[in-house]
């Protein structure tokens, strides 16, 4: 796919330099960088403030390191690699912080609006969910806060050996953890996702999800098992989940997916019929939408389908789709 890497968090230029986790002395003169800066995380949300373009925030705010809320956690910060500029980028993780008057509910809500306002930072950066605004981030921002937000999730369900159930400790600036217990290493995990175009003739097959904003579809997805391959797992998947048998599948486009460390591997499909089975322990709905009425869809005039979120892969094979620009 000839636009595959123009996909949301699909690649903004970082150098991982992965040759400096483990050089301490690189590592604190890399800190001391006047040009390092940090991006703050809060509860996976990551710092930042509105352009002026619109009415949510739409940009990364990295503050510097002698900063108070960046310096007291540089123990656990993580080195995400160098800008191109050559700039030092780090994350720190501040989910410790209780804002007042937090609504847990909307935080677990799939359109979580929320922002939080620190009281050590300027008026105007606030904690925004990462989905709200990926697709206006530039792709140094979505690369640095995608990295930033899977790393420090994998760091809260991993802190304990899952060899010997220990507690490990953090090494190689933030990309291991080790056990002492049982010199184990544990290294950050990503999770194969599979999300699949299927198209039968001019149409394309859409599901939802249950708690999903009302009427929003997208494309089928779900996890690649053990042993198995991706043509195998979008085969399954969309049998279990829809009933449709697949035949010819080829690979088009790849996203990092950081809700929490997941990889979406975008596939095409074609089916061999149309006749739906919906496993309603899977998905809520399933449906075959014409090219014509997806060109609505996109246009915001369905009566009754709303698209898939602008950022996510599923926008973006769509979009290719309907312009006929896959190959």
């Amino acid at each position: 796919m000839k636009r595959a890497e123009q996909v949301t968090f699909g690649g903004g230029g970082l150098d991982r330099a992965a040759h400096l986790r483990g050089d301490a002395e690189a590592l604190a003169a890399a800190w001391a960088d006047p040009k390092a800066s940090v991006l703050l995380i809060w509860q996976g949300k990551p710092l930042s403030e509105r352009s002026g373009r619109g009415s949510s925030p739409d940009r990364l705010v990295m503050i510097t390191t002698d900063h108070p809320l960046a310096d007291t956690r540089r123990d656990s910060a993580i080195f995400l690699g160098l800008a191109p500029t050559g700039a030092p980028q780090f994350a720190c993780d501040i989910s410790t912080w209780q804002p007042d008057a937090l609504d847990q509910a909307m935080l677990a809500s799939f359109a979580d609006a929320s922002e939080q306002q620190h009281p050590n930072l300027p008026a105007g950066h606030v904690f925004t969910e990462l989905r709200r605004m990926m697709a206006f981030l530039t792709p140094l921002e979505a690369e640095l806060a995608a990295t930033a937000n899977a790393v420090l999730s994998w760091h809260k369900s991993h802190q304990f050996c899952a060899r010997c159930g220990q507690p490990s400790q953090v090494a190689q600036a933030g990309w291991q953890r080790n056990c002492g217990a049982c010199n184990t290493s544990h290294f950050p995990r990503t999770d194969p996702v599979v999300i699949m175009l299927i198209t039968h003739g001019d149409s394309v097959l859409m599901g939802r999800s249950p708690g999903w904003p009302e009427g929003m579809y997208s494309l089928l997805a779900g996890f690649v098992e053990p042993g198995e391959t991706l043509e195998a797992a979008v085969r399954r998947e969309v049998l279990e989940e829809a009933g449709v048998k697949v035949g010819a599948v080829t690979y088009l486009s790849s996203q990092p997916w950081p809700f929490p460390m997941s990889l979406m591997f975008g596939c095409a499909g074609v089916a061999l019929g149309r006749e739906l089975a919906i496993d309603h322990t899977e998905i809520e709905d399933a449906l075959w939408v014409s090219r014509a009425d997806m060109m609505t869809v996109f246009a915001g005039e369905h009566p009754s389908i709303k698209p898939a979120r602008k950022g996510a892969i599923a926008h973006f094979l769509l979009q290719n789709w309907l312009a006929d620009t896959l190959d």
